[in-house]
């Protein structure tokens, strides 16, 4: 079963290749545009660079290649009931259709091609001087089949609607409509209102009809003209240059899924489709060969949860140490076995002491420590020897391992105990240490120092914030969150900071405010500052 509600950095082509057939109900993508440049760099870092560097330098057949296999895997993927969503421009709009979905998907399954006026100011005078603006953007929406989910959605009326209702009161905006059916209670109550009249020259009487009492809208068509595209200003913005507003996500997901189904956005950039999933209560999986793209995705996620919110994991290439060797014993146990190839053990008692086996039923058992003794091997020894003998003797006779140790590190005992049990009883323990299953890496370390700049009259306090983190891997960004409350987690005040340096103001009390550096491998650390403000500003 494909796992859900996950946020995966890497090369989304290696990724669609391991996910399950037809387990997916809606796939939206909005991929790098060809823009007639070897590479446009969005988010800069260096996972981004390494993925997408010269996929531009063969042209136009080479785009359409490099996006092609792509949409290929996600065909494979997706329900017989799903669709599909490609947000492009006009570049390469034309080959897309033609050279890859039409190809796929088949030209029976177009379903339309959504245009979204996302400006009406697109370049210079200059730039436009001989051709006419391009102020939308097209999203092909294919379905694999005919038997695809639709949920018919009504649009507003909109600012040209509302032109109509010319009069203004206290209620609102409204206009004289015929009343032609009625009865006497409903005029009656109308007219206490102060809501209808009658006109000599008219055939019925007139009631108000209020602009913000119209029910349902419009039906919605292909022209996509009432959303606008993100204000520099608006609440949403997260610093992404090509960050898609969220009430466009919202009308594609609405209209192309249901509650429970599973949403897929292989290019997840700034993490507005797996945002507004996650809200909408789709389950959900992110990709992006950004470690930027997939961090800030987890904060924006982390700063719209609450203890209701339903949880989801981040797979980056490496582990963090600390968070590893400190994680549940009984989870990291079948994790790690899981990583390894294995199966752990769903009961806890009767087991030998054995935390799992692998395919050929040979037992694994995993020590959360470093260090590993020799006691734990002859323990192991003696576990493996009895919860199958036939196994055992069997796996002697054929010089095969008996068992698998998964441990931090081992101590001399234990790899000295395991070479003698080979040479003087050829019997094979094999020891495996965590970091030869999966990458791990320290995490990055921080510290911060606070500097006074200034107070007013009322005892509001100026303070910078300098934070200074250090990774073998690099610094990516930092993020920090001035109303830090540890019992609802960390919350981005401040999203992305490069330069770890901020300026707040304080008034008097006490306050907690929290930094996260997040390093090139994408793993983090995060610290908490305690201030008390009351004449002065100590840090507690």
């Amino acid at each position: 079963m494909t796992t859900v509600n996950k946020l995966i950095l890497g090369d989304n082509l290696e990724i669609l290749r391991t996910m399950e057939p037809e387990t997916v109900d809606l796939i939206y993508l909005d991929p790098p545009f060809f823009s007639n440049r070897n590479y446009e760099v969005i988010w800069g870092d260096s996972g981004e660079v390494r993925s997408f560097q010269d996929r531009w330098a063969g042209g136009i057949d080479h785009y359409i290649a490099w996006l092609k296999e792509r949409v290929a895997e996600m065909h494979r993927i997706l329900k017989p009931t799903g669709s599909i969503f490609l947000h492009c421009d006009w570049h390469a709009n034309a080959y897309i259709r033609v050279e890859i979905l039409d190809k796929i998907f088949g030209y029976g399954n177009f379903r339309n091609e959504i245009l979204w006026l996302r400006t009406t100011n697109s370049g210079s005078s200059k730039a436009i001087a001989k051709r006419l603006p391009n102020d939308t953007d097209s999203v092909f929406y294919y379905s694999k089949s005919v038997n695809c989910t639709f949920n018919k959605i009504m649009r507003g009326h909109g600012e040209e609607y509302l032109q109509r209702f010319k009069y203004k009161d206290d209620y609102g905006f409204y206009r004289w409509q015929a009343l032609k059916t009625y009865s006497q209670e409903t005029y009656d109550r109308l007219e206490k209102e102060n809501k209808v009249r009658k006109s000599a020259n008219a055939k019925y009487p007139e009631f108000k009809q209020y602009f913000h009492e119209l029910k349902g809208g419009v039906s919605l068509n292909n022209l996509w003209n009432d959303i606008n595209a993100i204000n520099p200003m608006a609440k949403e913005v997260i610093g992404y240059p090509t960050q898609k507003p969220e009430a466009l996500l919202q009308r594609i997901i609405e209209m192309a899924s249901n509650e429970g189904d599973i949403v897929l956005d292989p290019f997840v950039g700034g993490g507005t489709t797996v945002a507004v999933a996650d809200r909408l209560n789709r389950r959900w999986i992110g990709i992006d060969q950004s470690v930027q793209a997939i961090k800030v995705t987890e904060l924006r996620l982390d700063k719209q949860h609450d203890l209701f919110s339903a949880p989801f994991i981040v797979q980056l290439h490496k582990y963090d140490y600390d968070t590893l060797r400190h994680k549940n014993a009984f989870e990291f146990e079948n994790w790690i076995i899981q990583q390894f190839g294995g199966a752990g053990n769903a009961r806890q008692r009767g087991d030998f002491g054995l935390d799992g086996k692998m395919p050929d039923n040979t037992p694994i058992q995993v020590k959360r420590s470093d260090n590993i003794g020799r006691n734990v091997v002859d323990n192991f020894k003696s576990a493996a020897e009895r919860s199958d003998k036939k196994l055992f003797d069997k796996n002697v006779a054929n010089g095969k391992p008996v068992g698998y140790i998964i441990a931090f590190s081992f101590g001399r005992g234990a790899v000295e105990e395991v070479a003698r049990l080979k040479l003087k009883e050829n019997i094979i323990i094999e020891l495996v240490a965590v970091n030869k299953i999966v990458p791990i890496a320290m995490k990055p370390t921080l510290t911060i120092e606070i500097n006074e700049l200034d107070r007013d009259a009322k005892g509001v306090r100026e303070i910078e914030f300098v934070a200074k983190g250090a990774s073998e891997a690099g610094i990516e960004f930092y993020s920090w969150d001035f109303d830090y409350n540890a019992e609802k987690g960390f919350k981005a005040s401040v999203m992305i900071d490069r330069e770890g340096r901020q300026t707040a103001k304080f008034k008097a009390g006490l306050h907690s405010v929290a930094v996260k550096v997040v390093d090139n491998d994408g793993l983090e650390n995060i610290e908490v500052v305690r201030l008390k403000v009351n004449g002065t500003v100590e840090r507690q």
